[in-house]
């Protein structure tokens, strides 16, 4: 597993690269759908593969752990043939699952006590337990087990946060050094930079993931209610410490605007759950701005959803239908939507790699930027 830089821009910090893993080459910048429980909502593999043109999605940790549950999983032969799926994966670790469950879990030096949304039984997440748990799974790319501090955060428990996240660092990675992939395949460990919106915190933390010498990096702990202003900043702190030639994953972002600033601050990978949340409430990402489709406006409208757009979709069904669809809470009208919003993000990514390849990013990206602020 090795990744493979490309082309910089010149007029930016962005950058072209690929990523090869034993189950395939991914070609960066990438957005990647995230499938929490094994499955991206609403839409099929086979539709995420060839409609969307995903080359990696994501799973979580937290959820396939209380179900379906590694038995059934090892059963299968790990995620990919559980769910039939023969690109990359890559997992959560859990931990940011154990900062949105506040009101159920202890953390500890040694791990993360919680409670399950299901059942209501205790659990018990130590940095081992996490990669086990994860090489039982059979991502290809491996987060480390972490704590996300949520916004504001006072400096000092961001500071012993941060500290905590890199010990536990140490012990996930003795962990992968110390066990074997399951399934035949190379999996790799990614370090987390915490640090909250602190710059020295964060400077110290993309230092001390940088000295791991992992195979990727990740930055965590934002876009969690601070202002785009200083999710910004922090990236580009962060992205000016990390290594170029490794890649770089910014964990739960964010908007389409969002995707295009971050690359442009040397970002490489990103993943959200907003295209596909927003989709099931009528929000639609398109080349001209933002649409909701529960509007009035759009009762009578039959365009097509995205007449610049990549999939099936786009061209098939009219703005009309799918407000209809939407309104009445019919699953098509769910279907239809998710397909179309992770399609534009896959596009918009591809289409920020190839201005990144032809020297053209900055000038496109500045005028999408404009174009995606408008609401229709």
């Amino acid at each position: 597993m090795h990744f493979e830089l490309i082309k910089a821009d010149q007029k930016s910090k962005a950058r072209a690269g690929k990523f090869h893993t034993d189950h395939g080459v991914i070609e960066t910048p990438i957005f990647m759908p995230v499938g929490t429980v094994g499955s991206v909502k609403g839409v099929h593999q086979y539709e995420i593969e060839n409609e969307i043109n995903a080359q990696i999605i994501l799973g979580n940790t937290y959820h396939l752990f209380l179900r379906p549950g590694l038995d059934v999983l090892e059963s299968a032969g790990g995620l990919h043939k559980f769910i039939n799926w023969n690109l990359p994966i890559l997992t959560d670790s859990g931990g940011y699952q154990v900062y949105s469950l506040s009101g159920s879990r202890k953390i500890t030096e040694e791990g993360v006590k919680f409670q399950s949304h299901v059942d209501g039984s205790y659990h018990f997440f130590t940095p081992e337990r996490a990669i086990d748990i994860q090489r039982s799974i059979g991502a290809d790319i491996i987060m480390a087990f972490d704590e996300c501090t949520p916004y504001p955060c006072d400096y000092q428990y961001a500071k012993r946060s941060m500290h905590m996240t890199h010990r536990w660092l140490t012990r996930c990675m003795d962990q992968m050094n110390s066990s074997n992939s399951k399934y035949g395949y190379d999996q790799a460990l990614f370090p987390i930079v915490q640090g909250s919106v602190y710059k020295d915190l964060r400077r110290e933390s993309a230092k001390a993931i940088t000295d791991a010498d992992a195979i990727g990096n990740a930055i965590g702990g934002l876009s969690v209610g601070e202002p785009a202003e200083e999710l910004y900043e922090m990236t580009d702190i962060v992205c000016d410490i990390l290594p170029k030639e490794k890649p770089r994953y910014l964990m739960g972002v964010g908007t389409p605007i969002n995707l295009l600033e971050c690359i442009a601050l040397g970002i490489d990978m990103f993943d959200c759950v907003m295209p596909t949340r927003n989709a099931r409430h009528g929000m639609i990402f398109t080349s001209e701005g933002v649409i909701n489709i529960k509007n009035k406006k759009w009762e009578k409208d039959f365009s097509p959803l995205d007449s610049n757009g990549t999939s099936t979709v786009d061209h098939y069904y009219t703005k009309a239908y799918l407000r209809h669809l939407i309104r009445t809470k019919e699953n098509l009208g769910i279907q239809i939507a998710t397909i179309h919003n992770l399609a534009f993000y896959l596009s918009l990514i591809k289409e920020a790699r190839t201005r990144i390849i032809d020297g053209t990013f900055t000038d496109w990206k500045n005028e999408m930027v404009i174009k995606m602020s408008q609401r229709l």
